[in-house]
């Protein structure tokens, strides 16, 4: 009977041993397939020079090509979906801005089917970039105090430009118009090209712009910057206060952002390990820099951490949403 069981262990040790060489043998990820970062808008804008800026230096790292694909078109609803319905093994990612990720949903959700809260996996928080309150030099004001005491004085006869319905510029607007009792216009243009000409040439009052598209304007004495949404000032805008420097506006902080998310139920080894090259990636010198030419602020953090300030967003997006009845 020892003959038998002994063969037996043989034969059990023998198959033990030819699986752990197949697993072994596995292609580890990332492999040798290359991996898609989707941008949910065209190429060219801001969100799509960070992506690719990030991806070569992403592909360095993990010795893999990472490839740009930029899927437009509803507001980023259509990228983010491709990624969202993209099987959950680590080769398709989203570079997911605020307004695909933390808007759409609550203003359009015809077009926002998804639900950014379960059906993607946040893996790192890119950049961060505040907005600035801008006014047309023939605008008699000095300050964001002195434009509220005109608006008061005159109630709807302002108006703001923003690059479109539902998104972070609108909403940073609605908000400070909450916080101050006051009403002024919204004037939606498609993309923010003209925003600046516009109010260069008075033709709009006031607009919400990106840093990186408002500084040049400012420091050309061009416009008048009224308040920096972020919580501090910035470094190219010293003598602009942040809002929440401001009398009645204390804790005002909206940034503008973009996350990079992978879709649900990719593998935690592999998130995690996406999350621990990007972090390194946006300490590298070269990316700082670049970030801070564009006026933004390179992200940090775990996954958790952006899973935590997504939730954050979307339950207060909500509430400017619903209070300032905002619809596509």
């Amino acid at each position: 009977m020892k003959k038998p069981i002994a063969k037996s262990l043989l034969l059990a040790a023998a198959l033990l041993g030819t699986l752990a060489g197949a697993a072994s043998a596995q292609p580890s990820w990332p492999g040798a397939k290359p991996i898609t970062l989707i941008v949910p808008y065209s190429a060219g804008g801001s969100v799509d020079f960070t992506a690719r800026l990030v991806a070569n230096k992403l592909a360095e790292r993990l010795k893999q090509s990472v490839v740009i694909e930029n899927v437009t078109g509803a507001g980023g609803a259509i990228g983010v979906a491709k990624a969202v319905n993209a099987a959950p093994d680590g080769y398709t990612l989203v570079a997911g801005p605020d307004s695909a990720i933390a808007i759409g949903r609550l203003i359009n959700p015809a077009a926002f089917k998804f639900d950014p809260l379960k059906d993607l996996a946040p893996v790192g928080m890119l950049n961060t970039a505040p907005m600035v309150l801008v006014a047309r030099p023939g605008l008699p004001v000095k300050d964001f105090g002195d434009f509220v005491k005109l608006a008061k004085a005159s109630p709807g006869k302002f108006n703001y430009a923003t690059s479109g319905v539902g998104t972070v510029l609108q909403l940073a607007m609605e908000l400070l118009k909450e916080r101050t009792g006051i009403f002024v216009t919204h004037v939606p243009y498609r993309g923010g090209a003209q925003i600046a000409t516009d109010v260069i040439g008075n033709q709009v009052d006031l607009a919400m712009l990106v840093s990186t598209s408002a500084i040049p304007h400012v420091t050309g004495n061009r416009l008048k910057a009224l308040g920096v949404t972020g919580s501090q000032r910035l470094e190219a805008l010293p003598q602009v206060p942040a809002f929440g420097e401001m009398p009645g506006l204390k804790g005002f902080d909206m940034v503008s952002w973009t996350g990079i998310f992978a879709p649900a139920n990719t593998p935690a080894p592999i998130v995690s390990r996406l999350n621990q090259e990007l972090n390194a990636v946006l300490k590298d010198p070269e990316v700082r820099a670049k970030l801070q030419e564009q006026g933004a602020l390179p992200g940090s953090g775990s996954p958790e951490d952006l899973g935590r300030f997504v939730k954050s967003e979307y339950a207060r997006n909500q509430k400017i949403v619903q209070a300032a009845n905002i619809k596509e």
